[in-house]
């Protein structure tokens, strides 16, 4: 056996969405009897938008705590290259597995290439066909780089076998992100939360944070306009990512009528407000998924989607700041919720599947 193989399965998780992804994996690995390590780049260091998670998700604490911070897409992947080379050096894994398609995520993997060390990337084969966003960039590279293809929709099959990607490499194993959802559903309570925000029994959630509406301010400043003309018509619990929070204050979201700023939401507190919500407003990948499976509308700020899924299951749609009061009404008239049975195979199980693949992938290589 090489003896790089010895060592452990490696988990590089840096943001919220990774946390909620990596929980059904890490905890199915150890069912499992897996040597692991967990490591935490620090991309999301504010508390609110990192520590909560761990401690309500389950997951371990972090072996390391590279607490890397923020920064410009390029200053920060290089301090994560030099900080993940280093690590992944020490540790020697037998596998290292990265989760979406952060800066995070893209750092662990070309680190671990160039070490020679194989990747296992979960949620592969996602597409927006959108190269001004930076995380369409990261999820191409990482497909790329990574030996195992985990996808969460047949579309993401697709993706990968048009663009050359062995079919041994791919496997389409559901989402992972949904087993964290179904398994604490029970926990998810709307009245709670809308009493603790002082929102009306009738309210909506917003989270902008992508740099196409936060980073320009003149595209900051739309999505404003249009979120304080749909706060006249439905009040808005807006947990402001630490990202765009300076942007959409100064853009004139705060103190608007019906508008209720709030600082980030640990993982239940916010999925309580979303379980309840009329209707969500976001620019997050993530999030069309959660309303998916909620059967929450979602609109969803942006021209673009990798998760087409979300919007033939009928419960998203892509829309401008200027479409949205409108595709608001029609969400509050009660247009039909999405079908009884969600995507396929995001029953969750999808941690369970990717451990077995992952265990048996080990095996042949010992």
């Amino acid at each position: 056996m090489n003896g790089v193989l010895n060592g452990p399965v490696l988990h590089v998780v840096g943001t919220r969405p990774n946390f909620v992804k990596a929980a059904p994996v890490v905890a199915a690995l150890e069912s499992a009897g897996c040597d692991q390590t967990l490591v935490h780049t620090g991309q999301h260091y504010d508390a609110r938008m990192s520590e909560v998670f761990f401690r309500q998700l389950g997951l371990p604490r972090p072996d390391t705590d590279l607490g890397v911070g923020s920064g410009s897409h390029a200053g920060q992947t290089a301090d994560l290259l030099v900080a993940l080379e280093a690590e992944l050096t020490a540790r020697a894994p037998a596998l290292v597995v990265v989760y979406g398609d952060v800066n995070s995520t893209l750092a662990a993997a070309l680190a671990a290439a160039k070490l020679g060390l194989p990747v296992a990337h979960v949620e592969a084969g996602l597409r927006s066909f959108d190269m001004a966003m930076p995380e369409e960039v990261n999820r191409r590279l990482v497909d790329q780089l990574a030996g195992l293809l985990f996808a969460t929709s047949p579309e993401a099959v697709g993706h990968l076998a048009r663009e050359g990607a062995d079919p041994a490499r791919v496997h389409f194993v559901g989402n992972p992100m949904i087993d964290t959802l179904l398994t604490h559903l029970d926990l998810f309570d709307p009245a709670a939360a809308r009493a603790a925000h002082h929102l009306p029994e009738r309210y909506g959630v917003v989270t902008l944070h992508r740099p196409a509406n936060v980073d320009d301010p003149a595209a900051a400043r739309a999505a404003a306009r249009a979120l304080t003309e749909a706060a006249r018509h439905l009040d808005l619990a807006v947990p402001l990512h630490p990202r765009g929070r300076e942007a959409l204050r100064a853009a004139g979201l705060d103190g608007a009528p019906g508008v209720h700023l709030l600082e980030p939401l640990g993982y239940v507190e916010f999925m309580s407000l979303v379980r309840g919500a009329a209707a969500v407003i976001t620019d997050s990948g993530g999030v069309q998924e959660e309303t998916t499976v909620l059967g929450v509308p979602c609109l969803t700020l942006r021209t673009t989607t990798e998760r087409p899924v979300t919007v033939t299951h009928g419960t998203n749609r892509l829309i401008g700041p200027d479409e949205l009061v409108p595709a608001l009404g029609k969400a509050l008239d009660g247009t039909p919720a999405a079908p009884a049975e969600g995507p396929p195979l995001w029953d969750g199980k999808a941690g369970p599947r990717i451990a077995r693949l992952i265990t048996q992938w080990l095996e042949h290589h010992d």
